[in-house]
Formats: C-alpha cells, sequence, structure tokens
C-alpha cells in the first residue's frame, strides 16, 4: 500500500476514527486502524465491538492494499506534521511497518494485519429515514445531559428514541433521557419512514461520537435501524452502533399533570441567581432553596460549613406562598437548555416533580425531582 494525501484531509478523518479507540485495550487489534487504499480512495476504520466508525477520504494511490496501524499514535504523528504538508502513506510487506512520511520527517510503526480486524456485522435494518443534521444536533443537545452514568440501571444509560405523538396530536420523532433525578424530553418532526420504528436506546458514546461528527454538518442524516443495531450515514463518514438491549422506564409516568403553580422568570437571570447562591453549597447535597409568593422569588442556600447566601428576583407568580428545594447542579443544566429570554417553571407542592419550558420552543419539556432543604 502507498498513497499520498495532504495532512489536513487525513488528520481531520483520523481525528473523527480515532475517538472511538479505547486507550486501554486487552485485545490489541482493537487498538489500531484499519487502513484500506483503492481507486484513489482511502477508507479508514475503527470499532471497540459496540461501535464502529468507518470514513472515505481522497488521496493519491501509487499501490492498493491495506493494513492496521496504532489509531492513537498516528493520529498524533500527523496531528504533530508541519501544517499543509503532503504525507506519505507506505506499507512496507517485507518490514511489516507502515512509514510516514512528510518533508524532513519519517515514522515507522508495527502493524497488524487487516484480516485481524473485527467486522461488525449490522444484521438487517429495517426502518429507515432521514433527518436533518440541525434536529439531530438540537435531539442530542437538550437531551443527553439527563442521561445517567449510573451502570447498574443501564437501560438509563442512553437516549430513549422512538416515534411519538406531541401534545397537538402531531406525530413527532422524540428523544428522552432521565437518571432518576431529572427528565429531558424533546421532540422534532417526524421524518417519513420513522413512524414504524420499535423504541430504541442509543447508548452515551455512541451518542457521544454522533454529536461529534456531526457538529459542523447541516445536510441530511440517513437513519437506518433495527431492534439491536443504529446506523448513521452522512458525508463519507458512517457510524453503526449496538442499541441498549434493556426496556426504557415508561417517562410519561413521571411527568407530572397538576401542576397548578405557575412562575415565569427571565432564564438567564435565575441562572446566574442560582449560580451565585451555590458558591457557598456543600458538594454533597448542592442544595437551593425556591421560596414564591406573589411577584417576588427568594433564592437561599445555607451551608453549615460555610455560611448563607441570599438573592431576591422579581417574577411573574400569582399563586400562593411555597417552598420548594432543588439540586443546583441539575437545576442551572436544565436553565442551559432554555433558548428563549423566559423560563416557565409550573409546581404542584415541596415533594412533587416541577415541570419546565422554554416558551420559544414547544418540543423541549423537562421534569426536575426537588430535594429536602
Amino acid at each position: 500500500m502507498k498513497l499520498n494525501i495532504e495532512r489536513g484531509a487525513l488528520l481531520k478523518s483520523l481525528g473523527h476514527i480515532q475517538s472511538v479507540v479505547e486507550r486501554r485495550n486487552t485485545i490489541p487489534i482493537l487498538s489500531n486502524v484499519l487502513l484500506e487504499c483503492e481507486d484513489g480512495r482511502l477508507s479508514l476504520a475503527a470499532t471497540d465491538l459496540d461501535i464502529a466508525i468507518g470514513e472515505s477520504i481522497t488521496v493519491e494511490t501509487e499501490e492498493a492494499g491495506g493494513i492496521t496501524a496504532p489509531a492513537h499514535t498516528l493520529y498524533d504523528i500527523v496531528r504533530k506534521l508541519p501544517e499543509g504538508s503532503q504525507v506519505e502513506l507506505y506499507y512496507d510487506v517485507d518490514s511489516g511497518r507502515l512509514s510516514i512520511s512528510a518533508g524532513r520527517s519519517k515514522f515507522t510503526l508495527s502493524c497488524l494485519p487487516r484480516e485481524d480486524f473485527p467486522v461488525m456485522s449490522e444484521g438487517d435494518l429495517p426502518v429507515s429515514f432521514k433527518v436533518t443534521g440541525v434536529n439531530l444536533k438540537r435531539l442530542i443537545d437538550k437531551t443527553r445531559f439527563a442521561v445517567s452514568t449510573e451502570e447498574t440501571r443501564y437501560y438509563l444509560n442512553g437516549i430513549y428514541l422512538h416515534a411519538a405523538s406531541d401534545d397537538n396530536d402531531e406525530a413527532v420523532l422524540r428523544g428522552v433521557a432521565t437518571d432518576g433525578h431529572r427528565l429531558a424530553r424533546f421532540d422534532v418532526d417526524q421524518p417519513e419512514g420513522a413512524a414504524d420504528m420499535p423504541g430504541i436506546i442509543v447508548p452515551r458514546k455512541a451518542v457521544g461520537e454522533l454529536r461529534k461528527l456531526i457538529d459542523e454538518y447541516e445536510g441530511e442524516v440517513e437513519v437506518s435501524l433495527s431492534e439491536t443495531k443504529i446506523r448513521f450515514t452522512f458525508a463519507d463518514i458512517v457510524l453503526t452502533s449496538k442499541l441498549i438491549d434493556g426496556t426504557f422506564p415508561d417517562y410519561s409516568r413521571v411527568i407530572p399533570e397538576g401542576n397548578d403553580k405557575n412562575m415565569e422568570v427571565d432564564s438567564k437571570i435565575l441562572a446566574e441567581a442560582v449560580d451565585r447562591v451555590s458558591t457557598i453549597s456543600s458538594d454533597k447535597t448542592r442544595s437551593v432553596k425556591l421560596a414564591m409568593e406573589p411577584g417576588q422569588l427568594n433564592l437561599s442556600v445555607n451551608s453549615p460549613e460555610h455560611g448563607t447566601a441570599t438573592e431576591e428576583l422579581s417574577v411573574s407568580y400569582e399563586s400562593d406562598s411555597m417552598e420548594i428545594g432543588f439540586n443546583s447542579r441539575y437545576l442551572l443544566d436544565i436553565l442551559a437548555q432554555i433558548e428563549g429570554d423566559v423560563v416557565q417553571v409550573t409546581f404542584a407542592d415541596a415533594a412533587a416533580p416541577t415541570i419546565l419550558k422554554d416558551l420559544t420552543d414547544e418540543g423541549a419539556l423537562y421534569v426536575l425531582m426537588p430535594m429536602r432543604v
């Protein structure tokens, strides 16, 4: 295998591919990236056996062939080569090494045969639809902060993606994430072909990799899935992932319907105030108390170790006076998702889940569980 490629193009593709590769691997081949060159295209692939990413780029081919090389080392080498340089990759069958040359720099890397590289079988992916990169980004950004990291409740370690109907009975593609303390739900218009999809849980790592890949992509992403696998195809990139084999809880039971105390407040002013008073809250609880009375909200934190903090805000609130406590970090995570100027917060009582809504975005809904303060 022998080819020439511009350093920037190779670096970009290696950046996409190598982030799937775990730093520590008991199986050596999983530390490697598969390089296959044919007909003026270089295909790169990496996998951790749960996720696989493949990408192809245009190169000047002198000799077709393929090999696997250490992913992180190859990425670091290319990253440190001079900007704008031409990179030559040459695999010498006799020595079993891959040489990387650019200008006066030359490196050689030990390789493993491409025949050993595991291929992730997709099986049949009967459901297929297209969703815009913009909608997919929003769906991920508005929900993934609430994904659980607790491995024992593995079925919460991803975004639950399914076809649903919104409050206006419109067909939507819905993403839901929860860690038991807060819940995020976000709807986008349902793409053609998505109505028959099964409810699936896309793992946290796959969500993170996908979000990085589509960061600058505005076009359509083709989504193909079955009950066990999902594949995202766009530009020259294919991301395939296993799905979480578990049942996502009935999230609709967590969303309260009887919340009758309504407060509207400037979301940025509230976020800044919560951030300020929580400076002295203890790291363990991070609790902040909200005390509402008509036209007014009092935020307070009382820490035995550090002292007290209070702040008063003008709000739109006409119901009976009440007090409720929240984890300030969870509250700030939700407020960070509010794009409009005003956040609508509806309460029932100090022990019941609270709903937060962005008045400029009907597709988004957040639920926050209270805590004792």
